[in-house]
């Protein structure tokens, strides 16, 4: 049967790479859903809510600030090690169309617990409007995918393998999710080390969440503490900041 050859776009060979820098990671994946009944309490007398990824970058990081764990990667040069990076570093993952292509891109957020959730959510939103060329860290890593396979190979090489690197390229932690598209339990590929999803919210007030980390890093164990403080800082933190943002206007009923 006779094809059609398609040139691979920059948008796709960027997650080639990503895919090939996420080979030989051993995730390990725990799943769980989270009662946030204060939360959408909250959101819903909000005048402008923050999006839902906002409020999981925000949430993970705040989590992070308390667990360094969640802030270390893991490196291999100059031997290997791991890695405690000072401050969080979120990339969520930016579903965008270009030149008429669905594709992916990484959205950098450098220490999110420090932002409000406006500045967060604002970020995130610049990443799904702007220009490629107006959002920094897509016209980084668009440089880097334009280079020839040799220097593209070893620009991903350093930004994986250096402790300081690794978070300058690829974050401490990622947030993705399908819920925007009718949902369902994502589990994401990613050079790691923790890869946050989440769900739609269902009728009980709960909505699915999926951490996957790297094995070398952490164990199952405070993984699970992680989710029970996750939902405590949704409904507390998050919640309140949501609740301070100011309610809706109350509209005026003409008798």
């Amino acid at each position: 049967m006779r094809g059609q050859p398609k040139t691979i776009s920059l948008p796709r060979r960027l997650i080639i790479d990503l895919m090939r820098a996420s080979m030989g990671v051993p995730f390990v994946s725990l799943s769980r859903p989270l009662q946030i009944r204060p939360l959408l309490e909250a959101r819903a007398a909000a005048a402008a809510p923050a999006g839902w990824a906002a409020m999981f970058v925000k949430a993970f990081a705040l989590v992070a600030k308390d667990e360094p764990i969640l802030r270390t990667v893991y490196a291999k040069w100059p031997w290997p090690m791991l890695y405690e990076l000072p401050k969080s570093v979120a990339l969520v993952a930016i579903a965008r169309v270009e030149d008429g292509e669905e594709c992916v891109l990484p959205q950098r957020i450098a220490a999110p617990e420090a932002l409000s959730l406006a500045e967060v959510d604002a970020q995130i939103r610049l990443g799904k409007t702007a220009p490629i060329q107006d959002v920094p860290m897509f016209r980084k890593i668009m440089r880097a995918t334009r280079l020839p396979l040799p220097l593209r190979r070893l620009s991903w090489a350093m930004g994986l393998n250096f402790g300081r690197q690794r978070g300058n390229w690829f974050g401490s932690f990622s947030v993705t999710s399908v819920a925007a598209y009718g949902g369902g339990e994502l589990h994401a590929i990613a050079p790691g080390p923790f890869i946050v999803s989440y769900g739609v919210v269902e009728a009980d007030q709960t909505i699915h969440v999926v951490i996957r980390w790297d094995h070398r890093v952490t164990d199952a164990a405070p993984i699970a503490r992680v989710l029970t403080r996750l939902e405590q800082v949704l409904n507390t933190e998050i919640a309140g900041e949501l609740r301070a943002a100011g309610p809706k206007p109350i509209r005026a009923v003409r008798t």
